[in-house]
């Protein structure tokens, strides 16, 4: 068990180190109120299960890829239970990858596992955001 959760450290350090902080911390400053409030607002949607609500927060790829919010949210309870029904959250850094910024947000899940969800983030024409992609690693244990 031991072996299994230095592996999953190793993976989520790994998954950490391809980010970087933002070196544009203006750039990133006025969007990260925006983008927070759009993830808030999505998991507001998920814990009174108002799937087309929730599914309105995805990017326009998220959307196609999945299709009908009945889908959506199927993929989401059953892949993503620590952001469908957290215990507690807690925005961490904004981070800026390759592809634009990463929220980075701790969740206890409803099993009491804390995990990172790496939130990628799509700017839209309108200039709204959006969530393009949510990938979660086990949390770094603090108490070790």
């Amino acid at each position: 068990m031991r072996a299994l959760a230095g592996l999953l450290l190793a993976a989520a350090i790994a998954t950490a180190s391809t980010f970087s902080p933002a070196s544009r911390a203006d750039e990133l400053d006025g969007a990260a109120a925006a983008i927070r409030s759009v993830i808030e607002s999505q998991m507001a949607a998920f814990r009174i299960d108002d799937g087309p609500a929730a599914f309105a927060f995805a990017s326009p790829g998220i959307q196609a890829q999945f299709q009908t919010p009945e889908i959506f949210m199927s993929m989401v309870k059953t892949g993503y239970a620590p952001v469908y029904r957290p215990q507690s959250v807690e925005f961490r850094e904004l981070m800026h990858a390759a592809g634009g910024p990463v929220q980075v947000v701790h969740i206890v899940g409803p099993d009491g596992s804390a995990v990172l969800a790496l939130y990628s983030m799509e700017q839209q024409p309108d200039g709204s955001w959006r969530i393009d992609g949510c990938t979660l690693t086990a949390a770094p244990d603090v108490g070790a």
